[in-house]
């Protein structure tokens, strides 16, 4: 089935009056092909027509009615979950005194009208919040879809580290064996090399349980710690086993910061990994630093590979899109550098790239301090 893109979305006005002819008044002035309308004649009215009704996008309330007046209509409004985000445009004869008008805002107005009213000035105000409640109403759609792409990511990881935790224990438990055998320890060189492969095999290990804990847990459940950033970069670096004609080097200290380690590891460790495995000089060089950045720290990973095209330094960081200006692009999956924009944007932050094609790039990542 496919929607008409011509076809305008709706847009529901209550309108609180206890006069039907003010009511009947400004329906008139603001029907459009695309507007439904709800009356009501008192406050009361007002609040059970609101709760019954989930798509209303904005209240014209009238402040003098009998009985409970706007501003008791409004406060009630603005006190319940499920219509406490609804706008309300006060409607009033009264004088737009300071103290006055304040109260209004108090009590959750967004705006007033004065009558005897403007038509166009009515209209004028009703199209900016009929405007503003369908951006707000797509922002709400981009989240939710956001979060089910987060939610699918999730369950691919759990399902992948799942898998893989088991054969890689049977991995670590040969490979200790080996290291511990009298023939292996008879050969230092040997020797440094099954411990290599050992350290490593034990750290991937713990990736694998951390992966799996953050798969189980929500954002909300997963703990913060004191990570030295330095010391995890290091870890990193050595970890990823650069070939010998790539440096990988640490500009000045890298500091200590509360956050939640996993998520952080994970970007530097797709950023460093990327440019080990792209680059493509005889002499390769990595480095990372950071500068203060206000109310972020803001890293850098900066290496002098094949560079990147103006045209794709936005492209690279959307879901499954690549380059095609190196010799590994066919083992690209386009996923990784979104998923890392998206724990850089969790923070607040943003990650961006300044490169030169042939010469060098350098990726730059804000996290919150």
């Amino acid at each position: 089935m496919h929607t008409n893109p011509d076809k305008k979305r709706q847009f529901t006005i209550l309108l609180v009056d206890d006069r039907e002819e003010n009511l009947i008044s400004l329906e008139d002035s603001l029907e459009a092909d695309n507007r439904n309308f709800l009356k009501a004649r008192s406050g009361n009215d007002a609040l059970k027509m609101t709760l019954k009704n989930d798509n209303i996008g904005l209240i014209l309330l009238d402040v003098q009615m009998p009985g409970m007046d706007g501003f008791e209509v409004a406060k009630l409004l603005k006190s319940n979950t499920k219509t406490k985000d609804i706008s309300i445009i006060f409607v009033t004869a009264m004088s737009k005194e300071e103290q006055y008008v304040m109260k209004g805002f108090g009590y959750g107005a967004v705006d007033y009208l004065q009558k005897p009213l403007d038509t166009n000035i009515t209209r004028a105000k009703v199209n900016v919040f009929e405007q503003l409640y369908f951006y707000q109403e797509d922002l709400r759609k981009t989240i939710e879809q956001k979060n089910k792409i987060n939610k699918q990511l999730e369950r691919f990881m759990y399902i992948v580290a799942h898998d893989l935790k088991s054969p890689l224990n049977g991995v670590v438990g040969l490979l200790d064996i080996m290291h511990k055998d009298s023939r292996i320890i008879a050969v230092e060189e040997l020797s440094n090399y099954m411990k290599l492969m050992l350290d490593a095999s034990r750290h991937l290990t713990g990736m694998i349980s951390s992966i799996l804990d953050y798969s189980r847990k929500n954002d909300f459940e997963q703990s913060e710690e004191d990570v030295d950033v330095h010391e995890l970069v290091t870890q990193i670096a050595y970890l990823l086993f650069p070939p010998k004609n790539i440096i990988i080097r640490i500009e000045g200290n890298l500091p200590i910061i509360r956050t939640k380690k996993f998520k952080l590891q994970q970007v530097f460790q797709n950023l460093i990994s990327n440019a080990i495995k792209y680059n493509d000089k005889a002499q390769g060089e990595i480095v990372v630093g950071y500068e203060d950045d206000n109310d972020f720290y803001k890293f850098y990973i900066k290496d002098n590979g094949p560079g990147i095209e103006e045209k794709d330094s936005e492209r690279i960081f959307k879901l499954f899109e690549t380059t095609n200006n190196n010799s590994n692009a066919d083992s690209s999956t386009g996923v990784g550098l979104n998923i890392i924009k998206m724990l850089v944007e969790e923070q607040g932050g943003k990650i961006t790239v300044n490169s030169v094609p042939s010469v060098e790039s350098c990726f730059y990542f804000q996290w919150v301090k």
